[in-house]
């Protein structure tokens, strides 16, 4: 009798604390946000990663709409400068996603300009200028026509500018830092260039296989004695080999033609064959997930890390096996398909290489 008279006394104490949570749960909602506001912008994600060289997907998705891809883009955390590389749409926000401040972007560099790598750029550059404080606008690096590019957002976005110069004051946003500073580069005669060489850091673009697209580039980045390629849109390429002998990790485009011939023969029962048209067309400037595993193998690298995933993944079981074909063959070391909020850290000093997740 005893025992039950005690287990009621529980339930209703508990019913009572459930009933005064209930009717003052906004309360505790905003004490619960409040914490986690104060703790995500007192944070500095760069300051807690080790010296090193770390590489995330703030977009590792293609034209197709994807829900867990962005537009194409990857950050480069070099020490204690943060680099993106290409600017997809919805990149910038997936970057804030990760934990990392758009205001400390210290460059962009762009691969070509395909609309799904740059159409998130002007979106970055404002988010920067408003995030950072800048007194001066962010350098946008690419190859030659980059400075049409970056010229047709900043006037896109001048009313924009003008209102919140308005709005918040020159103290908040200064004018000068507003927009982007093109930056034009040509790989010349031997296909690749230095595009920036500061202290322990050092950015190469190459030449890559994009017809009819061009320029169309990849990077190395070099920071002390870690390395990684970023191969651009291309199919498989011998510059992309070339640059990629023992770098750490390999971060390489994928495009699967089962996948996609899938969706067009789905688009011709449909009726409609232009899509079956453009789902053949890409086929033919892109490299498949086999293509990057015999790059990867042939250079031998570390880690190959697959990004501008194509076609978009549902997470259906055994979609990701079809997607990857004989890739897991070709090449023996670790081989991921990217998700936007990867992120693999190579400590200076170190052979380590560790692989993770942001979100």
């Amino acid at each position: 009798m005893k025992l039950k008279r005690n287990a009621a006394i529980v339930l209703a104490v508990l019913a009572i604390g459930a009933a005064v949570g209930w009717a003052m749960r906004d309360r505790l909602a905003m004490s619960i946000a409040t914490r986690a506001a104060q703790a995500r912008l007192g944070a500095d994600a760069i300051a807690t990663l080790p010296d090193g060289l770390h590489v995330g997907l703030c977009g590792a998705g293609s034209p197709f709409p994807d829900e867990r891809r962005s537009g194409p883009c990857t950050l480069v955390v070099a020490g204690q400068r943060l680099l993106v590389f290409d600017a997809g749409s919805g990149s910038v926000r997936t970057l804030v996603r990760m934990g990392f401040d758009a205001g400390r972007i210290d460059a962009i560099f762009l691969t070509h300009f395909h609309s799904d790598h740059i159409d998130g750029l002007g979106e970055m550059m404002m988010q920067r200028w408003v995030g950072g404080v800048r007194d001066a606008p962010v350098p946008v690096h690419g190859p030659v026509g980059v400075t049409e590019v970056v010229d047709g957002f900043v006037k896109a976005y001048g009313a924009d500018r003008g209102y919140r110069v308005a709005h918040h004051g020159e103290a908040a946003v200064p004018p000068a830092g507003f927009g982007g500073t093109p930056r034009p580069f040509d790989t010349g005669a031997a296909g690749r260039v230095v595009v920036l060489a500061q202290g322990d850091l050092e950015v190469v673009a190459f030449a890559v296989d994009h017809p009819p697209v061009t320029p169309a580039v990849g990077y190395r980045i070099r920071y002390k004695d870690r390395s990684v390629v970023l191969s651009g849109d291309t199919r498989r390429s011998d510059a992309v080999r070339r640059e990629a002998q023992g770098v750490d990790l390999l971060v390489h485009e994928a495009l699967s033609e089962p996948l996609l011939a899938m969706l067009g023969r789905a688009a011709q029962d449909a009726r409609r064959p232009h899509l079956h048209k453009l789902f053949g067309d890409v086929v033919d400037y892109h490299a498949s997930p086999e293509d990057a595993a015999r790059t990867a193998a042939d250079a031998r690298v570390g880690y190959l890390l697959l990004n501008h995933i194509v076609p978009p993944l549902p997470p259906l079981p055994g979609l990701e096996k079809a997607f990857l074909g004989r890739a897991p063959e070709l090449f023996a070391g670790p081989l991921r398909v990217g998700l936007d909020g990867d992120f693999v850290s190579l400590p200076a000093g170190t052979k380590r290489i560790d692989p993770g997740r942001r979100f």
